[in-house]
């Protein structure tokens, strides 16, 4: 125990290494700054000090501070030192102390004590330097002792090249995939479906049992049709293909997956709003023509779900989510335990775990539709490009065992937001030219999926540090993944549909080529050992079976509804074409109460059974059910860490039962004389989760603030400052939330 005690000590000491502004000499020496293929230099600055995250106290390291034009890195004096740790989740793209252009979220200075936003051209520069990122992390750089002229220089510059729109083609992106176009290898163990070719389409629809009623089409070859929709897609089989032509795509029902009874979920972007009479007109015949093509009751039943006027707005989204936000950027620790106290307030009045449970909800009643009651589900929405890609993708999560696979999930994004056309470029704000036009739908999928993750960790086979790194990727711009509009736009921007022949077209990397960031040993951390395989038939049992979910069997049957539905294409398909002509209405099939009474009959009986993992999924959606993404919000802050504690801990120990289980195995092999192939080990970054927090993986042991400062008006209700005193080294566990 001292030996481990002494090693614990020494670890803690190298993270914790200080340079006290009044106590210690500052000494300057040069550290090399790595840069990419394509990237340069574009300002720097000397003797600038970065501050740990301490309450009142001044304490960091001293370095240089530069900025690229693809990122702002700090290069701290005894960083050789501190980067010896082997256990460490590093990122070969992004270190430590790298913030990626695109990822400054907010940059404050400080002015004699006063916290102001930075932004155009300053008249006097700060004393502090404070930027606020889009990962949460938060850095802090004191300018005090740094040259005036230098200074100036990188506080214009950092503000100028974060802040000041771009145009696409100047972004990183063009300049690294030029200088590395001899040099990029992709990964031959990539098995991700990019679906940018026919065959990946009728794969799909073959895997799903889609290709009955439905057909992959290749009238958008070249953009002919519609610059908005991928190359390739899926119809209705019945479906002339000159009726894609007629709107350039709008008012076309696109396949987005079958299920196995036969059902499908399919999406349409709204007809274009008009004001003439005779086009309406026009309109709304184009529109019986389509709806009598997918909707023929008894046989074809088709409900419609306008997610335009009757769910979330994009408004709703960004507003929560950036109140949300703010209880992670966390300057200091007086801070943290400032907003400790009204911390379940503050979460509350953000509504984003409310606009989670409203999106899984949804997903719940499609896959309620789809499933106990055999209907087509109808996704409408202006594009059909935002919160179509969300809800259709948590649909297929919650039916489709294949989507939670990590090559499965990948194909997923694919498939549903990259081809989809989900607009990162203008969603992540990439180009800084629209602020109005910035939305994290996509991150608020993968907090929806991380819902799913948490509650039913066998069920998938990626882990919850995997959607962290997949959320961080967004403002990586090395991957072409979530730097475009559309995939025209991309082709179009990388040669491929350009005139000139001469030049060879630009390849770029995918995010889902995971080696480019992370090495063997650390991408084993992104997959779950958790994860239960789906076991292997034998021939007597695959005999008579059925491609069925197990739990449909034990679902009450559902009462037929063949009445109104049989009247719903004449009583309500004007109502359905002045909706999809973009005026509002109110809902299309069945009433709210008959909606609710399915929805609660359907979600009480899945969860009164036990789980099948290869089968149907469904989120708990209660009140408590949902959580804060602790990885990903509370990773940076020290105060919120558990010592050898939290997820990390109780992954550890099964993982030691799995190792001890594997070496038992292994002496029995040894009996028997078998030469079976190695099995994989777990992670050897978590063989000693004594040294870790929960934290890990993306930061180990850190020092926490030695006592919470709380505003006075608070301590009547908390205790006398005794009581205080006596619970300064607990920890809150807001992972528990």
């Amino acid at each position: 125990m001292s030996n481990a005690f002494a090693a614990l000590q020494e670890m803690m000491s190298c993270q914790n290494r200080e340079i006290h502004t009044n106590e210690k000499e500052v000494t300057e020496k040069e550290v090399t700054l790595h840069l990419l293929p394509g990237e340069q230099l574009l300002c720097e600055a000397s003797t600038v000090l970065k501050y740990v995250q301490e309450d009142s106290c001044q304490h960091g390291v001293y370095g240089r501070l530069v900025c690229t034009d693809f990122k702002i890195a700090f290069l701290g004096d005894d960083e050789s030192a501190l980067d010896n740790d082997e256990t460490q989740f590093k990122n070969k793209v992004i270190g430590e102390n790298d913030i990626t252009l695109h990822c400054v979220d907010q940059i404050y200075g400080v002015f004699d004590e006063k916290k102001k936003t930075l932004f155009g051209q300053l008249k006097k520069y700060p004393e502090k330097l404070i930027i606020h990122c889009k990962d949460l992390r938060v850095f802090q750089f004191c300018l005090r002792y740094t040259k005036e002229e230098e200074v100036k220089r990188i506080v214009s510059g950092i503000i100028h090249h974060t802040q000041a729109p771009k145009l696409l083609k100047r972004l990183f992106l063009f300049s690294y995939a030029t200088a590395a176009q001899n040099n990029t290898v992709t990964d031959p163990k990539n098995h991700t479906v990019m679906f940018d070719t026919l065959k990946d389409w009728c794969w799909e629809l073959e895997r799903t049992k889609g290709n009955m009623k439905y057909k992959a089409v290749s009238v958008n070859e070249g953009y002919k049709v519609c610059e908005r929709l991928p190359a390739y897609f899926v119809v209705p089989t019945p479906l002339p293909e000159e009726n894609v032509q007629r709107f350039q795509g709008h008012g076309i029902p696109i396949w987005c997956w079958s299920c196995h009874n036969g059902s499908a979920l399919l999406k349409m972007s709204a007809l274009p709003k008009e004001q003439d009479d005779g086009i309406l007109q026009i309109q709304k015949s184009f529109l019986d023509g389509i709806y009598k093509t997918i909707h023929r009751p008894p046989y074809e039943i088709v409900k419609t779900e306008d997610l335009s006027s009757n769910f979330l707005s994009l408004q709703e989204i960004q507003t929560a989510y950036s109140k949300f936000k703010q209880l992670f950027l966390i300057d200091n620790s007086t801070e943290f335990w400032d907003t400790d106290i009204k911390w379940f307030s503050l979460l509350e009045s953000s509504s984003w775990l409310d606009i989670i449970r409203r999106c899984l909800k949804k997903a719940i009643e499609i896959t309620e539709c789809m499933e106990a009651q055999n209907m087509n589900v109808l996704l409408l929405e202006e594009n059909a490009s935002d919160l179509c890609c969300l809800i259709s993708s948590l649909v297929q999560l919650m039916m489709d065992p294949h989507c939670r696979t990590r090559i499965g999930f990948q194909s997923l994004i694919q498939k549903e937001w990259v081809m989809g056309g989900h607009c990162f470029l203008d969603r992540c704000n990439h180009l800084r030219q629209n602020d109005k036009e910035e939305v994290p739908v996509f991150l608020l999928f993968l907090d929806c999926v991380w819902q799913l993750v948490h509650q039913h960790p066998p069920a998938f086979e990626f882990t919850e540090t995997y959607l962290t790194v997949l959320s961080d990727s967004l403002y990586i711009p090395i991957f072409s993944t979530f730097f475009f509009n559309s995939p025209h736009q991309k082709d179009t921007n990388m040669g491929r549909e350009g005139q000139d022949t001469q030049s060879k077209p630009l390849n770029l990397l995918t995010v889902w080529d995971w080696s480019v960031q992370f090495e063997p040993k650390a991408q084993t951390l992104l997959k779950n050992p958790l994860y239960v395989e789906k076991p292997k038939l034998d021939k007597g049992q695959r005999k008579g079976m059925r491609f069925k979910h197990q739990r449909q069997l034990s679902l009450p049957l559902t009462q037929s509804k063949s009445s109104p539905k049989r009247g719903f294409f004449r009583e309500e398909t004007d109502h359905l074409i002045k909706n999809l002509l973009g005026k509002r209405i109110s809902k299309l099939i069945n009433s709210s109460d008959e909606l609710q009474d399915n929805f609660r009959e359907f979600y009480d009986s899945w969860h009164s059974k036990s789980t099948d993992y290869h089968g149907l999924l469904l989120p708990h959606i209660e009140g408590p059910e949902l959580k804060v993404w602790a990885q990903r919000y509370l990773r940076w802050i020290p105060e919120a860490q558990i010592l050898g504690g939290g997820q990390v801990a109780t992954l550890s120990k099964l993982l030691e039962m799995m190792e001890e289980v594997q070496s038992l195995q292994e002496k029995i092999d040894e009996r028997h004389h078998s030469q079976q192939a190695p099995q994989a080990e777990a992670p050897c970054l978590l063989r000693n989760s004594a040294r870790l927090s929960s934290l890990f993986p993306f930061a180990l042991l850190q020092r926490h603030s030695s006592k919470p400062v709380l505003p006075t008006s608070g301590w009547k209700a908390l205790g006398d400052e005794d009581d205080l005193a006596k619970r300064e080294d607990e920890f809150v566990d807001l992972g528990d939330v």
